[in-house]
């Protein structure tokens, strides 16, 4: 069954686009959840105009999203967290850490937008992340888990 999205579903796809699922999956979640329409052909033409019209806009969106990244990929981020025995943390870095952290450096991105390599951290050391600041801007950031000053 062909759907247009309304909004971005992980592992599917983005906004406007359009999608083949199954019967079930479009019809017990996507479209009852608010997520997809029905892709009839007058939809279809709808999206169309809608995507010319949003092709300006769209170009705009990128282009701040590249400034971003670029201001992203200058800063050296440097966790602070509480360590026990060795460099093991008490707790866990996420990415809702480092997305506190990226606001604090004046880069303002959900955390939703954020994905750590290996998911929690529970180790200082440096490690990766790839930012999301556009479906078409995906940025790696390095940064530094370090032990807090006792």
């Amino acid at each position: 069954m062909e759907v247009i999205l309304k909004n971005d579903v992980e592992n599917l796809g983005f906004a406007d686009d359009l999608v083949t699922v199954k019967n079930g999956y479009a019809r017990n979640f996507l479209i009852p959840q608010g997520h997809a329409i029905l892709a009839t052909s007058s939809a279809k033409k709808v999206l169309a105009e809608t995507l010319k019209q949003r092709a300006y806009k769209e170009q705009k969106l990128v282009d701040e999203a590249k400034k971003l990244a670029e201001k992203a990929n200058s800063l050296e981020i440097k966790l602070t967290a509480k360590t026990g025995e060795g460099d093991k943390l008490f707790g866990s870095i996420s990415n809702a850490d480092l997305a506190e952290a990226l606001e604090k450096e004046g880069v303002s991105l959900e955390k939703k937008y954020i994905t750590v390599a290996g998911g929690l951290i529970k180790r200082t050391g440096q490690y990766e992340a790839a930012l999301r600041f556009h479906r078409n801007v995906i940025t790696n950031l390095s940064f530094n888990v370090i032990a807090e000053a006792k």
